[in-house]
């Protein structure tokens, strides 16, 4: 009698599309590991996303909007959430691969540092005063928790699709299609890339007209005549329209006309959200982020792994870079106070 797993295997032969990515076929793991009985490659892949520590932080990194007051501004694990939602719905429609979209979806954004955007900047800055040829991009950092630091060092030890999804799905400012960098290998690595996308441009509105930095009349009409005029309108048109693109289709794509109002919706956030925030916010960051990393360049010892690296500025900066990229907001800042305040300040014993 056939194994759960294998029955699963058999039925994703005979239900999904000829591009879908099937987890019999996968390219395996870079230790190999006994197949699970009950579990395909790519849900026992999205388990361990979601066991693992570097998920749980999520909870408490800034998407957008830095310590709001109100409850209902999206985290970093929210953005995850909603990614990995619309991801599914996508592959579900083209006949994809949903475990695998999903655990793409659940790790793609394990390596983002705290304090959002501002907080990648700022780590990336302050990486390079100590290792000038060094840079940062969370996607890298997101398979580098998966493949190196979870785990105490032993990595989740993820199979090469998730893996590759993870370090593909990134567009930064760039518009559609994907040209920098080589793009997923999967279909179901795109359509993640696509589904951060769809995700982000659209609950970040939400917060921001939440924060007052925008309004709705403030959106691009050329937007609103593509897209729609509300949150959930725009998210049924951009699905809707990379369903009808990919459909049957060896690649992921949108239409001319709905891809152009999402790469211009993206670049007004960039505009008036992302870059426009607050300039003594920015700063902030850039001070709690600059003085933790030049504090544990000179405290070590206070570095997970920093020990074994002193002597050698580069392996300590990366160990460095990694600790502090995995910090939430709230445990920076108490580091950030705990170190930067004088010692008096502090109840002995």
């Amino acid at each position: 009698m056939p194994t759960p797993r294998e029955t699963r295997e058999q039925i994703e032969h005979q239900t999904l599309s000829p591009f879908a990515t099937k987890s019999a076929h996968t390219r395996g793991r870079e230790r190999p590991e006994p197949p699970c009985p009950i579990r395909t490659a790519f849900q026992r892949d999205r388990d361990r996303i979601i066991h693992s520590k570097a998920f749980r932080r999520l909870t408490y990194k800034t998407q957008v909007f830095i310590a709001p007051e109100a409850d209902h501004y999206r985290t970093r694990l929210t953005h995850t959430l909603e990614v990995a939602q619309i991801g599914r719905t996508i592959a579900r429609a083209l006949r994809l691969n949903e475990d695998l979209t999903e655990a793409i979806a659940l790790g793609h954004d394990l390596g983002h540092t705290p304090f959002g955007h501002a907080g990648e900047a700022a780590l990336e800055a302050a990486y390079r005063e100590f290792d000038p040829e060094a840079s940062f991009r969370h996607a890298e950092q997101s398979v580098r928790v998966v493949e190196v630091l979870e785990k105490e060092g032993q990595g989740l030890n993820l199979t090469y699709e998730v893996r590759d999804g993870i370090r593909g799905h990134s567009k930064g400012m760039e518009d559609f299609p994907k040209e920098a960098g080589p793009p997923p290998v999967t279909l179901e690595g795109a359509v993640v890339m696509y589904a951060d996308r769809v995700a982000y441009a659209n609950h970040d509105i939400d917060d921001a007209i939440r924060a007052g930095l925008i309004t709705p009349e403030s959106l691009p009409r050329e937007c609103a005549e593509a897209l729609g005029d509300t949150h959930a309108r725009r998210i049924t048109t951009m699905v809707s329209d990379i369903v009808e693109h990919s459909q049957g289709r060896p690649t992921i794509t949108m239409g001319d006309r709905v891809r152009a109002a999402t790469d211009r919706l993206k670049d007004f956030l960039f505009e008036r959200v992302y870059q426009a925030g607050s300039i003594g916010e920015a700063e902030r960051v850039e001070r709690v982020l600059r003085s933790l990393f030049c504090f544990y360049m000179e405290h070590p010892d206070q570095v997970p792994g920093g020990a074994q690296t002193a002597g050698d500025t580069r392996r300590l900066a990366r160990a460095v870079c990694d600790y502090v990229a995995g910090m939430t907001d709230r445990y920076a800042a108490q580091q950030f106070l705990q170190f930067s305040l004088p010692r008096r300040w502090w109840p002995v014993g």
